[in-house]
């Protein structure tokens, strides 16, 4: 995704190019144009609170949005923009993965599809390919209402650690002080 821009250059982009970066945390239209809109936020931090929590009024058909561009786990994400390069990163730990665990992924998300129509989403950052697997392989076992909330909440959590990893963490002014021994 780039080196990170501080918050008072995201405040300070035009329209488009700010929906750029956030469509990139998470593809649901309205939810970006929110937080466009809403501009500006002086800090990271509010930044990160609006956007958690404009993000946990997501729908279903926010997150039909979200996924229709969105990687299989496992799966080599296509493209050379800063979706596919978030996404690759996020799936690093997939290129270590045993062959077993990588075929059993595979079949899972076959099945996955098959019950719920959509690609399974979790955020895979910080995840082993075990962890992957064993999460894909439980959350199979869920009603349609259960999945629509797990797969919401990973989407949560996939833009907020998206969002943190473009937006530069705020830089607390510090006023010059003079060294003590030289008085300057």
């Amino acid at each position: 995704m780039g080196a990170p821009i501080t918050p008072a250059a995201f405040d300070g982009l035009d329209a488009d190019a700010a929906a750029s970066i956030v469509r990139v945390w998470a593809a649901v239209p309205a939810w970006v144009a929110d937080i466009v809109a809403a501009r500006p936020f002086g800090t990271r931090d509010a930044l990160i609170v609006y956007a958690d929590r404009r993000a946990r009024a997501w729908t279903r058909s926010d997150l039909d949005a979200a996924l229709a561009h969105h990687p299989r786990i496992g799966e080599r994400p296509r493209g050379s923009g800063a979706d596919a390069e978030a996404s690759r990163a996020e799936q690093a730990s997939m290129s270590s993965a045993a062959t077993t665990t990588a075929d059993a992924i595979v079949a899972g998300n076959v099945a996955y599809e098959a019950r719920f129509g959509r690609v399974f989403l979790i955020r895979a950052a910080g995840r082993s390919p075990e962890e992957l697997l064993a999460e894909l392989e439980r959350r199979l076992r869920n009603d349609d209402e259960t999945e629509v909330g797990e797969a919401l909440h990973q989407l949560r959590e996939i833009a907020l650690l998206r969002l943190q990893s473009a937006i530069a963490c705020d830089q607390p002014h510090q006023p010059h002080e003079p060294h003590p021994e030289t008085n300057a």
